[in-house]
Order: C-alpha cells, then structure tokens, then sequence
C-alpha cells in the first residue's frame, strides 16, 4: 500500500517521469505538408484495363477502368489521358456515362471482375455530375466487386447495378440492384445466394425496361478456383427488373459456369453469350436471334472458350450485328454473326474489353493485359496508347547507381530495370527488360553487374551478366533428397548484405547458394504446414481446369536475412507459419503461434528484419485470401518469442509490406491494397500518405540508403517514389510544438551534369524526376496567415544572395533553390537580350537560410559542395570570377544606357538635336534599338555580344575557354570606349547638368 501510495505521489510531482516510462503519440495526420511522391512509371508496358466506355456523341472522349490503376479520361481519342479518379481505390469494375447527360454524369463501380489470383478490390459505387471533377459514394461499400452500371436513357434516376461480390468469401451483397430516386435508396431485384454474383448485364436500347442480367458461381482461394455450378444463370427481364426468368432454350444442360451477354445496339433481337458449361464440347458462343427466345451455338473454337472467368466479355458493332468481337488471348473478330473468327492485330496478349468508335468502327479501342491499344482499320493492326502509367508491379529493389535503378517485376507484363531519373524525364526507352512472363522478383547483385530475375512459380530463374550480356537460369531444381519442390507463383528470392555471391530462393524448403545460383544447398526442413488438402491445384478451375501455377500453396513467400547477424533468417509462409534461425539453418523455430489475435493460417506476405537490433522483425500478413480483409502487422524484440500488434484503426486495407527507417526505429512504412501508411510512433498511430499519392495497392516498399527514397511497387500505377523522407526522421513532440524548425540538410550538390533533352514525346508518359535544386525544408506548427514572412538565402556573413518565396503551410514546407544568384539587370532595348536572363551560379561554400516572420528570425547554416566531376577548383575558381565580372559589366552597360537615355531625352527636351544624334550613334552601338525577337532581328550591340558571352562562361563547367577570354578582352575594350565616349558627350547636352540620375545602386533596385 506505501509503494501504490509512493508512486502516486510521485506521478503528481513528477508526471513527465512516470509518462516517459510509456511511449508517446505522435499523430501525423498534417504533418506531411510539401512532401510530394512523384511517379515514373513505366507506361511502354501499361497495365491490365477492365473496362472501356466511349463517349455516346463525341468521339474524341473516352474513358479508361483499369485493373488497379484508377479512371482515365482521353478528350482526344486516346492519344493523352489523365486520371480523374485519383483520391479514391484504384481498382475499377466499370465506367458508365448517363445517356441522357453524358458530357457531366459518370459511374465508377469499383472492383476488377477479371478474378485472377492477384486482383485487387474495391470499395463502393461513385458518381460524378461534373465530368470528373467531384465524385460522391452511392453506396454498396462491401460489394468489393461491381460488374455493371446501366443508367436508363429517358429517366436518369432508375439505376441498375450488377454487383458480381466478394471473390474469396460469401457474400450477401451480390445481385441485381436497381434506384429510383437517383442512388438515394437501393432495392436488390435479383439475389441468387452468397456464392452466386452478377457477371454481366445488358439492356435493350430500344426498350429500357428490358434487362438480361448472368448469375456467376464462382469462388477462388489460395490454393484453388471453382467456376461455375448449378446456380450460374442467364435471366431477362421485361418489366424493370421486377420479374425475372430464365431463358436457357438452347443451352447445354448441368451445371453452368461465367455467361457474357451482349445486345447488338442494330437489332436488339440479337443476343450473343458466350457458355461455360460441364462438356467440353457445348461451350462456346451462342446466338439468339428472337430476343433470348431460343439459342443456337454457333462456335466453340479454343479461343472462344479458353479461360471463360477471365475472358468473356462480347461487344458487337454498334452499327452491324453480325460484326462481333470476344476477349481471350489474342482477341477475335468475326463477321458473319459469330461462325468463324480471326484473331485481332498483334499486340499484348490478354484481351478484356473492346470499344468501336461512335463514328467509324474501322477504329477500335482495346483493352489488353498490357495496356489499352487503338486500331485504324477494324482490328487487323493495332497501336499502344502510350500515355498510361498503368503497370503492376508485384515487387521493388534498387541499386547504389547516380541516379540508382528501380528493378521490378510486373503482372504479365516480364521484368524491367530503369532509372530513378534521366534527361528530360523517364521514358519508355529508358526501361530495359531483364524477364518474360509474369515478373516478380528483380535483384541486383551488391557488388557486380549482375541481375537475378525470375518468372511465375519459378519456372525460369534467371541470372543476367549486365556487362557480357550472358544469361543463365538458375533455379534450384528437384534432387533425390527433395524430388518433389513447391514453388509460389510470386517466388521469393533474396541476397546477402554479408556475402555478396550468397543468394536465397524459397520453395517448401530454404534454398540457399554461396555462388550466385551454381549449385544449391537446402538449409531447412519444410517450412510450410504442409497440408495436403491445399496441394491440389490440378484440380483447380471447376469447369474449366486451370492449373496455371497460380493457386500453388503450403510454399515460403518471403525471406529476410538479418543485416546485422548472417546466421539469423527469418521466413514466412503462405500458410501462416512465422520461422526463425540463428544459425544458419541448422534449427529452425516457428514463432506463428506467439501472435495472439492473428486468424490461423493467414498469409505472411512480408518478413522486414530489423536494422537496429538482431532481436527484432516486423512480419506483414495478408488475410484477403480467406475473406479476411484486416490489416495485419506485428513486431517482435526477442526473436519471436514474442509479438505485439501495431496496427490502429487509421490503417484501411489489408497490408502487403512494411519498411523500417534505417535511422529512426519509430519511423515506419507500411504498404496496403489502399495505399501508403506511415508512423513516427512505432506503431501507435499512423496516417495515410496522400501527396500525389492515390490510394493504390503498395505491393513492395523499398528505403535507398543513399537518397533516402521511399520507393514503392504499386500494383496499378508503376513505380511511385517519395524523394527524401528525411524529415520524417527528426519530427518529435519537440519540433512538432516548435513554431518553426528547419530540418538538418545534408551539403547540397550543385548538379553540374547537362544534356540535350527529347521534347517530342507529348503522347508518351514521361516520369517525372527527381529535382535536382537545392531544398530547404522546415516544419510550422501552424499556417502562417498575417503579417509579413520573407526569406533570404545569405553567405555566412549576412550579404544577401537571393530572396526566394517560403513556404507558409502547417506542416513540412519545402522550398527550393537552383544554387543561383538573381540574374543580372540588364540594358533596355527594342527586343530581349536573351542571354541576359541567365542566373549565375554560386560557388560552394557555407550559407545559411533567413526567414523572417513577425519579430522571429529563423537561420539554418547549410553547405552547398560540387560534384566530384573531375574539374578542378582552379577551373572553377575562374570561371566564377569571369561570370561575375561579366555580370558587373552587364549591369554597368544597363547603367550606363539608362544615363544616356536620360540625357537624350534633356538633348531633346532643349531643342540640342546635334547632340541627340551623337547620343543616338552612341546608343545603337550598345543595344539595339530596330527589329523585333524574331525573323525581323537587328545586327547584334554590345548588349547582346556582352550578355551571350556572359551566359556561355556561366553556363558552362570549368575555366572559360581562350576563344572566351579572347571575347572577352574585346568587349570589354569595346565597353571602355563606349563609356569614355559616354563622359565626352555629357558636358556638351544642354541642361544636362540639371538630371538628377539615380546612384548605380538606386538603379539596381528600380524596376
């Protein structure tokens, strides 16, 4: 009772000593201010499209639903696109325009309906009434999946929605959904069970209140697919959706898998489905021509039919009814009403969804696994649209290059490596491929040119010589100890930070190589659970086998060896087991069964092993496969015997990777299907990061040591990179109370590198990159809103260099600086001096940054260095004191023709036209004073020579040249003589003693 009574006390006297024993929160809700992610692509290999919509009048809009990538819009027939749908999830299930409004009325059903294994989800069903501008939710928040929006043509508030549902779980939000009042209330008019969701719907364009909705039963997992069973249907409505019946007159008997309908928009009697059905030889494409009446299969060729859950969208020609077009592999045309098909044009493989233009169905819109592509002549060939940055990556790395590279792999798409940054921005041609297939793992090796790569499941493993351009695959392969080896589709692979040549792969086993994959060694047992009820993908897909490598489970998929203890790995499986070693493989503990409230078997889709202690690791897991849409994420100190959750409400969507800061423990981020997440508190609190940043699914995140660059693999828009996120590190309850706080700078490098850049690339995304100015940055408290608040770049003794505009925002302000002085003030004359807005360049050295608010001054001393190019400080030293006698000489010409300016107009205020003559030969000879910028330009003066040889000296690297110098004595021997012809002509203009002329120093400050 004394202790109890002596520790109150105590917490009264001294409360910071009793809190300080518990971890404050630090909130990071507004702090993120300035920082900006910015995005690289890649886009010359674009990402899977969902659905395509095109404008019903205006042939030149269009509209993109991509896979995972968000909403595009095109206003020029998708030659450039930009994205209208960014502060939302990126997963898109259909775009719809309102018939009766389509300029401003768009619906956005979230959710990918082409079900693969590694699709992401959505969240609810958007509008917009003002093209794009705003959006509003109307609802169907757990749907995950909305197949279709029809909006009838007459009355815009009856609004039906196909909702196919949850793919990894019951549901009971699927069905046939339909509004009266605009998307206010919701009424369910066709509901199968929790297992069965709409596939696809149409509408009679000539009579609205006839509807055809497909019932799908359909059901994936980790380790299997099921599609079809006897609740798959294909129903029609003629009175609104009150009343439905089946209409399988003509269909092929048992149970029924994914069903596609199509209405030609020319005759309505006309329909076309595509079947799934039990007997090989009943499916395939059905024609009826009485409205649904009756059916006739007409084709059943392998293209037609291949992987119906995936492919089985129908469009016909919105002019002719016997030109239609199905998905599939390559995509097929037929045009004698569905009896023979062609295959389309070349172009990715994987076809989703096709669109006719409204005024030429010559001209086709495509949308492929890779990307959307546009055809002139009605599908015979095709051309990429360029301008979607819409790739998905499964997994990032990164090199110590200047820039460093970005590797990855992609859905479907192989595997890339390419610059952080390039001249001009990062284009197409700057991506080099390192893989074919799916792409998933790309590594670089620590400390030679070579590259790891791999596709699906392991199947190639391949090891690139940069240098000699010589592949070989590696993989582990079966031996008589391990005849039988389970690879995930999504492989891991791993290097060392110990062993340069070491290099890890994970099936059910730990692979582990000492010779960069020449031969293997298995340094673990099986690490799975090894349940053989999860070992059966041949027989997975239900009515259509599809055992593509996909659904392989009871497989390791991550492996993290510690940075600082090479004897300590960590593994995670995709069957929930947590294993550690700390001995190299000798034993192994699986540690799953110490995190309390984690469902059994959930998937740990990242192992983050510490970089501050052996003892502690971060473990990501991923419910989503089991309906389980949780995030997850743990923290142990103590090698697993141990572990604590650290994720709060603030978190929205399951997790997928985690990365600890490399400086700050408390400083973490965590990758979920929506988005970024970032804590400065370990975990008690996080935020979202939003900053040009959409709520995208962050598959992989990746710290460069060097830049402190956040980059991050997402599944829909690329390569996306928050640039130095070193301010994150120092905020604390301190600085995040201060009023103003400059964050420490490392020296700041002038970039002195230059190239020609490519500007004819308006139809091609170009990544955006790095900046390569100076940047200041400072956390305030608040928003600065009255009064005055200026800041100053000044050299160490107080002289100012340069006024820049600050930053005033609450939060993290950035404010940046080309390391240049003002440009020069120069000569007025009849056109520009173009070489006279050149800003010279400061040399390095200290300075410090001055900000001014209210009666507060704020300093912060940096260092501005020079880039380790080779030219030495002699060099530069010259030409630092030619630029800036130039600049002085150019600002003395500018003086000097504001005086005989000045004095001309006294000559001719007095009537003294003798010397208004000599006074206007004198001025032609200093600028010119004819012609204009263009084809009509004079003879060059002193003004343009002087300012052209001052711009070529500052905007060169090292001493200036001979010829320079040369250039140089010339004009200003040419200067001197103009200045002394200057001081004979004054005495002689009349009154001319009289002017009262600004100083040289008044005249600088005039504008």
């Amino acid at each position: 009772m004394r202790t109890f009574i002596w520790l109150m006390l105590l917490a009264v006297a001294f409360p910071q000593a009793v809190a300080g024993q518990q971890k404050d929160t630090l909130r990071a809700d507004n702090v993120f201010g300035d920082l900006r992610a910015r995005h690289i692509g890649p886009a010359l290999m674009s990402g899977r499209i969902n659905d395509l919509e095109v404008h019903p009048a205006n042939n030149r809009i269009m509209y993109v639903a991509s896979a995972g990538g968000g909403v595009w819009k095109s206003g020029d027939a998708g030659t450039t696109f930009a994205p209208i749908f960014d502060e939302y999830c990126q997963s898109i299930g259909v775009v719809t325009l309102d018939p009766s409004d389509p300029d401003n009325t768009i619906y956005v059903g979230t959710g990918e309906t082409w079900t693969r294994n590694s699709v992401s989800v959505g969240c609810g069903l958007f509008r917009s009434r003002d093209a794009g501008a705003t959006w509003e939710k109307l609802g169907f928040d757990n749907s995950e999946r909305i197949a279709n929006v029809l909006v009838h043509p007459e009355d815009p508030n009856i609004i039906y929605v196909g909702v196919l549902g949850a793919l990894w779980s019951d549901s009971e939000e699927r069905g046939v959904y339909k509004s009266t009042d605009g998307g206010a209330t919701w009424d369910r008019i066709l509901y199968t069970d929790a297992r069965t969701g709409v596939a696809d719907m149409a509408m009679d364009p000539s009579d609205p209140n006839t509807l055809y909705a497909s019932m799908w039963e359909f059901r994936r997992t980790g380790w299997s697919f099921e599609s079809g069973g006897g609740n798959s249907a294909l129903f029609k409505s003629t009175d609104g959706g009150a009343t439905w019946n089946k209409i399988h007159n003509g269909f092929p008997g048992g149970a029924l898998g994914r069903l596609a309908i199509a209405v030609a928009p020319s005759n309505p009697q006309v329909l076309y489905t595509v079947i799934e059905a039990e007997q090989d030889e009943r499916k395939g494409l059905y024609r009826s021509d009485d409205a649904g009446a009756s059916w006739e299969q007409l084709n059943n060729d392998f293209e037609i039919t291949v992987r119906p859950f995936y492919f089985s969208r129908i469009v016909v020609d919105p002019r002719n009814e016997d030109v239609v077009v199905k998905g599939g592999l390559s995509g097929s045309i037929s045009r004698d009403g569905g009896k023979t098909f062609r295959s389309l044009g070349n172009m990715h493989s994987d076809i989703h969804d096709i669109a006719f233009s409204i005024v030429d169905s010559d001209i086709m819109y495509v949308g492929t696994d890779g990307g959307l592509y546009r055809s002139w002549d009605g599908g015979s060939t095709l051309e990429i649209c360029e301008d979607l940055p819409l790739s998905q990556f499964y997994h990032v790395s990164v090199d110590d290059a200047e820039p460093y590279n970005v590797y990855g792999g992609l859905q479907d798409n192989g595997s890339w490596y390419g610059p952080s940054s390039s001249p001009g921005g990062i284009t197409a041609r700057d991506w080099n491929s390192i893989g074919q297939g799916d792409g998933f793992r790309v590594l670089k090796h620590p400390t030679k040119p070579i590259i790891y790569s791999e596709m699906q499941g392991a199947e190639n493993v391949w090891r690139t010589d940069t240098e000699k351009r010589l592949i070989k695959t590696i993989q582990p392969q079966p031996t008589a100890q391990a005849p039988d080896l389970r690879f995930n589709w999504n492989a891991p692979m791993a290097t060392s930070v110990h062993q340069p040549d070491r290099f890890y792969m994970g099936s059910q086993y730990l692979h582990k190589s000492e010779d960069m994959g020449e031969t293997w060694s298995i340094i673990s047992p099986d690490l799975t659970t090894n349940d053989p009820a999860k070992q059966n993908q041949e027989d997975s897909g239900g009515l259509s086998m599809d055992n593509s490598g996909a659904e392989n489970h009871t497989t390791i998929f991550t492996i993290a060896e510690s940075p600082l203890d090479e004897n300590i790995i960590w593994v995670g499986t995709d069957d929930g087991n947590v294993q550690v070693t700390r001995d190299g493989g000798k034993t192994w503990t699986n540690t799953v069964a110490n995190i309390s409230g984690l469902p059994a078997n959930t998937w740990v889709y990242h192992i983050e092993a510490s970089v501050h202690d052996k003892g502690t690791a971060y473990a990501v897991f991923d419910g989503h496969t089991r309906g389980d849409m949780a995030p997850y994420a743990y923290k142990t100190e103590d090698f697993g015997a141990t572990w604590k959750s650290i994720i709060t409400d603030e978190v929205e969507g399951f997790a997928r990777s985690l990365q600890e800061d490399y400086e700050n423990p408390d400083l973490l981020f965590l990758g979920t299907e929506f988005g970024l997440f970032i804590t400065l508190d370990g975990g008690l609190s996080w935020a979202p990061f939003r900053n040009n940043m959409p709520p995208v699914a962050v598959h992989y995140l990746e710290l460069h040591k060097g830049t402190n660059d956040l980059v991050m693999g997402t599944h829909g828009r690329g390569v996306i990179i928050l640039d130095d996120i070193s301010p994150l590190r120092e905020l604390n309850a301190g600085v995040m109370d201060a009023t103003l706080h400059f964050f420490d700078s490392k020296p700041m490098e002038i970039n002195e590198r230059s190239s020609f850049g490519n500007s004819t690339v308006e139809t091609e995304f170009v990544g955006a990159n790095r900046s390569t100015q100076g940047q200041l940055k400072y956390y305030m408290k608040r928003r600065h809103t009255f009064g005055k608040m200026t800041m100053q770049i000044q050299d160490m003794d107080g002289n100012k260099v340069v006024d820049v505009e600050p930053g005033k925002s609450a939060g993290i302000n950035v404010v940046s600086w080309g390391f240049t002085r003002k440009i020069p003030k120069v000569a007025k004359g009849k056109t520009f001096s173009f070489g006279g807005f050149t800003a010279p360049t400061v040399p390095a050295g200290m300075y410090k940054a001055v900000i001014q608010k209210g009666r507060e001054t704020y300093e912060h001393p940096f260092e501005v260095v020079y880039q380790d190019n080779g030219i030495s400080l002699e060099d530069r030293k010259a030409k630092e004191k030619t630029t800036m006698e130039l600049f002085d000489m150019t600002e003395s010409l500018a003086y000097l023709v504001y005086q005989v300016d000045a004095y001309m107009a006294q000559a001719e205020a007095a009537g003294d036209k003798r010397d208004l003559e000599r006074l206007q030969t004198l001025k032609e000879g200093l600028v010119i004073t004819t012609g204009d910028n263009y084809v009509a330009s004079a003879e060059p003066q002193l003004r343009e020579k002087m300012a052209d040889l001052y711009s070529k000296v500052a905007s060169s690297y090292g001493a200036p040249s001979g010829a320079d110098m040369e250039n140089f004595k010339l004009i200003s021997d040419r200067f001197a003589t103009a200045k002394a012809e200057f001081e004979k002509l004054k005495p002689r203009v009349k009154g001319g003693e009289t002017l009262q002329l600004a100083s040289f120093e008044e005249f600088l400050e005039m504008d």
